[in-house]
Protein backbone atom coordinates (compact mmCIF):
# COMPACT_ATOMS: atom_id res chain seq x y z
CA UNK A 1 0.00 0.00 0.00
CA UNK A 2 1.35 3.05 -0.95
CA UNK A 3 2.42 6.13 1.00
CA UNK A 4 1.65 10.01 0.34
CA UNK A 5 4.83 10.31 -1.82
CA UNK A 6 4.44 7.08 -4.00
CA UNK A 7 0.70 8.37 -4.27
CA UNK A 8 2.02 11.87 -5.54
CA UNK A 9 4.39 10.44 -7.76
CA UNK A 10 1.57 8.02 -9.09
CA UNK A 11 -0.52 11.14 -9.31
CA UNK A 12 2.35 13.15 -11.59
CA UNK A 13 1.78 10.15 -14.52
CA UNK A 14 -1.37 11.14 -15.30
CA UNK A 15 -1.74 13.05 -19.14
CA UNK A 16 -1.23 16.77 -18.49
CA UNK A 17 -0.09 16.11 -14.55
CA UNK A 18 1.32 19.85 -13.45
CA UNK A 19 1.41 19.42 -9.46
CA UNK A 20 -0.07 17.34 -6.91
CA UNK A 21 -0.40 17.34 -3.57
CA UNK A 22 -2.36 15.66 -0.47
CA UNK A 23 -4.28 18.43 1.63
CA UNK A 24 -5.74 18.75 4.89
CA UNK A 25 -8.95 20.73 4.42
CA UNK A 26 -9.75 21.29 7.81
CA UNK A 27 -5.67 23.42 8.47
CA UNK A 28 -5.42 24.12 4.29
CA UNK A 29 -2.28 22.43 4.97
CA UNK A 30 -0.05 20.44 2.29
CA UNK A 31 0.53 17.07 3.54
CA UNK A 32 2.84 16.57 0.36
CA UNK A 33 3.31 18.31 -2.66
CA UNK A 34 5.58 17.47 -6.07
CA UNK A 35 5.45 19.74 -9.16
CA UNK A 36 4.40 23.03 -9.58
CA UNK A 37 1.48 24.80 -8.56
CA UNK A 38 -0.73 28.04 -9.71
CA UNK A 39 1.23 31.13 -8.32
CA UNK A 40 4.35 28.98 -8.06
CA UNK A 41 3.59 28.49 -4.05
CA UNK A 42 2.03 24.96 -3.16
CA UNK A 43 1.50 26.12 0.51
CA UNK A 44 -1.09 29.29 -0.99
CA UNK A 45 -2.34 26.64 -3.45
CA UNK A 46 -3.40 24.26 -0.98
CA UNK A 47 -4.73 26.87 1.28
CA UNK A 48 -7.27 27.52 -1.25
CA UNK A 49 -8.08 24.31 -2.59
CA UNK A 50 -8.43 23.78 1.10
CA UNK A 51 -11.36 26.29 1.40
CA UNK A 52 -13.19 24.99 -1.67
CA UNK A 53 -13.18 21.45 -0.22
CA UNK A 54 -14.51 22.37 3.02
CA UNK A 55 -17.08 24.71 2.08
CA UNK A 56 -18.47 21.87 -0.63
CA UNK A 57 -18.00 19.17 2.09
CA UNK A 58 -20.04 21.18 4.72
CA UNK A 59 -22.65 21.44 2.33
CA UNK A 60 -26.35 19.54 3.27
CA UNK A 61 -26.76 20.05 -0.78
CA UNK A 62 -24.13 17.39 -1.54
CA UNK A 63 -24.66 14.95 1.19
CA UNK A 64 -25.73 11.79 -0.69
CA UNK A 65 -29.08 11.00 -0.26
CA UNK A 66 -29.48 8.53 1.71
CA UNK A 67 -27.85 10.24 4.57
CA UNK A 68 -24.60 8.58 4.30
CA UNK A 69 -26.31 5.21 5.26
CA UNK A 70 -23.28 3.01 6.74
CA UNK A 71 -20.64 5.10 4.82
CA UNK A 72 -21.07 8.59 6.80
CA UNK A 73 -17.74 8.02 8.23
CA UNK A 74 -16.78 8.89 4.60
CA UNK A 75 -16.73 12.34 3.22
CA UNK A 76 -20.13 13.51 1.07
CA UNK A 77 -18.43 14.22 -1.40
CA UNK A 78 -15.98 12.00 -3.66
CA UNK A 79 -14.40 14.77 -5.66
CA UNK A 80 -14.59 18.03 -7.52
CA UNK A 81 -13.39 19.34 -10.33
CA UNK A 82 -12.54 22.70 -11.12
CA UNK A 83 -11.92 23.78 -14.95
CA UNK A 84 -10.34 27.13 -16.31
CA UNK A 85 -9.61 28.17 -19.95
CA UNK A 86 -6.02 25.98 -19.65
CA UNK A 87 -6.14 23.90 -17.14
CA UNK A 88 -8.35 21.27 -14.42
CA UNK A 89 -8.00 21.36 -10.87
CA UNK A 90 -9.58 17.61 -9.60
CA UNK A 91 -9.74 17.50 -5.41
CA UNK A 92 -10.80 13.76 -4.45
CA UNK A 93 -11.74 13.28 -0.98
CA UNK A 94 -9.85 10.37 0.39
CA UNK A 95 -11.88 8.50 3.03
CA UNK A 96 -10.02 7.89 6.46
CA UNK A 97 -10.04 6.02 9.70
CA UNK A 98 -9.71 8.77 11.89
CA UNK A 99 -11.76 11.82 10.01
CA UNK A 100 -11.79 11.85 6.43
CA UNK A 101 -10.39 15.62 6.17
CA UNK A 102 -7.68 15.15 3.22
CA UNK A 103 -8.09 15.26 -0.38
CA UNK A 104 -5.77 14.82 -3.29
CA UNK A 105 -5.28 18.10 -5.29
CA UNK A 106 -4.16 17.41 -9.02
CA UNK A 107 -3.64 20.41 -11.24
CA UNK A 108 -3.76 19.05 -14.59
CA UNK A 109 -2.96 20.99 -18.75
CA UNK A 110 -6.20 21.11 -20.10
CA UNK A 111 -4.78 20.58 -23.77
CA UNK A 112 -3.11 17.46 -22.68
CA UNK A 113 -5.33 16.24 -19.32
CA UNK A 114 -7.83 13.18 -19.32
CA UNK A 115 -10.63 14.29 -16.76
CA UNK A 116 -12.49 10.63 -17.24
CA UNK A 117 -8.80 9.08 -16.41
CA UNK A 118 -7.24 11.34 -13.69
CA UNK A 119 -10.75 11.12 -11.50
CA UNK A 120 -10.67 6.78 -12.24
CA UNK A 121 -7.23 6.82 -10.90
CA UNK A 122 -7.41 8.86 -8.32
CA UNK A 123 -10.26 6.79 -6.80
CA UNK A 124 -7.94 4.19 -7.03
CA UNK A 125 -5.52 5.54 -5.35
CA UNK A 126 -7.45 7.22 -2.44
CA UNK A 127 -8.51 3.82 -1.54
CA UNK A 128 -5.08 2.42 -1.77
CA UNK A 129 -3.27 5.52 0.28
CA UNK A 130 -1.76 4.84 3.56
CA UNK A 131 -1.97 7.24 6.37
CA UNK A 132 -0.71 7.51 9.65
Amino acid sequence: MPGIDECLLEAMRLPGARGAALVDWTSGLALGAVGEFPGGDHETAAAEAAEVARLTAEQRAFTPADGGGAEAADPPVEDLIISNRDSYHVLRFVPTSFDSSVFLHVWLARPDGNLALARIRLGEMAGRLVLG
